[in-house]
């Protein structure tokens, strides 16, 4: 297989802000005619809502097929539960694999919708040896799931933990946000059969003092795109799908970066990116 041609997907993380009415959907779109509009334009989204609350697999197969109604190609990724990941208590094991019979809701017939379920820590999850057997653990219950794990600490990049997330076939997540000290590297680590990166912003002022919403306030530029086209490059030769999303969602700045790298994946000219869709 000649896996140099197999495509990236862009998307976005979370697709029913309010915020994108206006720059994104049309005025008047309500909250449940979002992913009909949004699968249209884009052929995969990170769901966000699960880290919130656990999902059902009623749930995941309704969306799934109002996604696939409007796009056949459309997949879904999904953010683990913050009881896996943020606040993880006694209880995670049970929350661990009601999460995963939940996911039967988008692979069900034989119709796989699941790109993969990405497990983000939050930077205080240090390299500790609690947190690598939970993460150990955790991964353990999930053999039979496609797992993207995302560390917000650079402490994690290290040789054994990037050879053992291989060995497993568990995507380790590039990621673009701030310079900032302790934050993870601009990088990309193939070896696994899924590629995945997550565009952040580069808001420095706001990573570590503002809100959700401000954190994410940022836009990329095309030249700012163009620095990762190697690095997808380089996951598109190994791995069997390479996805990317952007979570700069204020205000569907992600939806214009979205369009931005999918023309810049396509051989766009730079003028043609600046006034992407």
């Amino acid at each position: 297989m000649d896996r140099t041609a197999a495509p990236a997907f862009v998307g976005t993380s979370g697709y029913s802000y309010k915020d994108w009415v206006g720059p994104f959907y049309p005025k008047g779109t309500r909250r449940e005619g979002m992913l009909a509009v949004y699968a249209a334009r884009f052929d995969v989204t990170e769901l966000n809502f699960s880290y919130y609350g656990m999902p059902t697999a009623e749930g995941l197969a309704k969306m799934a097929a109002e996604a696939v109604a409007v796009n056949p190609r459309f997949t879904f990724a999904i953010k683990a539960h913050k009881t896996l990941t943020h606040e993880i208590a006694d209880r995670w094991r049970s929350d661990a694999d009601e999460f995963r019979d939940a996911m039967k809701g988008l692979r069900t017939g034989g119709d796989d919708r699941l790109t993969a379920v990405v497990v983000q820590f939050p930077f205080s999850y240090h390299y500790t040896v609690q947190n690598r057997r939970h993460l150990a653990a955790l991964l353990n219950r999930w053999t039979d799931l496609p797992v993207a794990v995302e560390f917000r600490n650079m402490e994690w990049v290290k040789g054994r933990v990037v050879d053992e997330l291989r060995a497993r076939d568990v995507a380790l997540v590039g990621v673009d946000e701030p310079d900032l000290e302790g934050l993870m590297p601009r990088r990309v680590w193939p070896g696994a059969s899924l590629g995945y990166v997550r565009f952040h912003g580069r808001n420095r002022a706001n990573w570590h003092h503002g809100d959700n919403a401000s954190r994410y306030d940022y836009e990329y530029n095309a030249a700012e795109l163009r620095e990762w086209l190697p690095r997808l490059a380089e996951l598109m030769a190994f791995a069997r799908r390479t996805v990317a999303f952007f979570n700069n969602h204020w205000k569907g700045k992600a939806t214009r970066n979205a369009a931005m790298l999918r023309k810049l994946l396509s051989g766009s000219d730079v003028d043609a990116c600046a006034q992407a869709e």
